[in-house]
C-alpha cells in the first residue's frame, strides 16, 4: 500500500483579528505557496500577507496599446494603401475626396478607440485566468468538509506542501502556535 501524500495543511480561525495576525507570523517565517481564504473581503490582508501589487494593469495597458496600435494600421491599410502587384482582394480602397488626403487620423479615431478597449478587455481576462491558474477542474482542498465554511464564517490559512519550507509535523506545530480552533491535514489525491 502507497504511502499518502500530504497536499497541504488547513488551519481554521473564528475572527479577522486572528487571521491577520496569523498571515503576518506565516508572511515573517518566509512560506511561500500559502493563502488565506475567507468569506468577504478583509481591509488590509495583502499588506499582512506580503503581497506584491498585481501585474493586471500592465497587461490591460500592454493589449490596450497593441490594440490600438492595431486599430491604427487597420484604418490606414483599408483607407490609403495601394501596393502595386498584390491580389486586389488584399487591397486597400484609396476613396479621394475633394482633394483630401487618402488618411486621416481624427476620422479614424473611434475605430481606433474601439480596438483599443477591445484588446485591453480580451488581454485583462485572459490575464486575469492566467494569473489566477484558472479554469482549476479540481482542487484538493475542496474534499474538506471543514473547508467548506471558508464560504460561510471561517477562515483558512492554507499552506501547502509544495513550499519549500513544508515539513508536516514542523509546519503543524508552527500553525498550532498560532492560535487556530482547528488543523487539519488535505491528502492529495
Amino acid at each position: 500500500m502507497s504511502e499518502q501524500k500530504p497536499y497541504a495543511l488547513i488551519a481554521e480561525f473564528d475572527s479577522v483579528a486572528t487571521i491577520m495576525r496569523a498571515a503576518e507570523k506565516v508572511r515573517d517565517a518566509d512560506y511561500m505557496i500559502w493563502d488565506v481564504h475567507s468569506p468577504m473581503p478583509i481591509h488590509g490582508i495583502n499588506k499582512s500577507m506580503g503581497l506584491p501589487p498585481t501585474i493586471l494593469p500592465w497587461i490591460t495597458l500592454v493589449h490596450g496599446l497593441a490594440g490600438a496600435v492595431f486599430g491604427l494600421l487597420m484604418c490606414w491599410w483599408m483607407n490609403a494603401t495601394t501596393v502595386p502587384g498584390l491580389s486586389p482582394s488584399v487591397q486597400g480602397y484609396e476613396f479621394m475626396i475633394s482633394g483630401k488626403p487618402t488618411f486621416s487620423l481624427p476620422a479614424n479615431i473611434p475605430i481606433i478607440f474601439e480596438t483599443t478597449v477591445l484588446f485591453a478587455a480580451i488581454g485583462t481576462v485572459l490575464g486575469m485566468l492566467g494569473l489566477n491558474k484558472l479554469p482549476m477542474l479540481y482542487n484538493p482542498l475542496s474534499k474538506s468538509r471543514r473547508f467548506l465554511r471558508a464560504t460561510s464564517d471561517r477562515f483558512f490559512i492554507v499552506i501547502e506542501a509544495e513550499d519549500k519550507h513544508f515539513e508536516l509535523e514542523k509546519t503543524k506545530a508552527f500553525l498550532e502556535s498560532l492560535g487556530p480552533t482547528a488543523i487539519e491535514v488535505v491528502i492529495e489525491d
